[in-house]
């Protein structure tokens, strides 16, 4: 098992990607329209793999309100040799398994940990790259989505934009 990302609720994608931008972060790849929000990938140009994923747009609300963070994903090598060690453990997914590409080798399943945060478990096709995305697209929940991987870095604007 290995954790994939962070998933990180923003108010406003733009200011949010100039704040990351500054830092350093790359826009890797992009998803609209899935369940949680719109989802921006982004990583340190070091970094083998996306870290943060920015969830912006969503209608499903935070638990508590005002919570930042929106989801937790670990890939699993096997859904169906985790869901028995969690099961086994007390611990059950919120709903059953799903596949959003329709396949039995792409699966996801959420869990909730006792704080309410959300975690979605991934178990990618063998041959599905994780640390060096390629463009795909697949079904989110029934509405299509295209994945978009840009291998260019993100020009950092002159000046951020200030909160008041």
């Amino acid at each position: 098992m290995r954790t994939l990302h962070l998933g990180l609720r923003v108010a406003d994608l733009e200011r949010s990607l100039g704040f990351y931008g500054a830092l350093g972060y790359e826009v890797v790849g992009s998803v609209h329209a899935t369940s949680v929000g719109g989802l921006t990938m982004i990583k340190l140009p070091d970094d083998p793999f996306v870290a943060i994923e920015l969830v912006s747009g969503s209608s499903a609300s935070a638990s508590g309100g005002d919570d930042r963070l929106s989801h937790l994903v670990i890939k699993v090598d096997s859904m169906d040799t985790v869901l028995a060690e969690l099961a086994a453990a007390g611990i059950h997914p919120d709903e059953p398994p799903g596949s959003p590409d329709g396949s039995n080798e792409f699966r996801t399943a959420w869990i909730t940990d006792p704080d309410g945060n959300r975690i979605e478990l991934v178990q990618w096709p063998p041959e599905a790259p994780v640390d060096e995305p390629e463009t795909s697209s697949m079904d989110t929940n029934g509405s299509s989505a295209s994945l978009i991987m840009v291998r260019s870095p993100r020009r950092v604007p002159e000046t951020l934009p200030t909160t008041s």
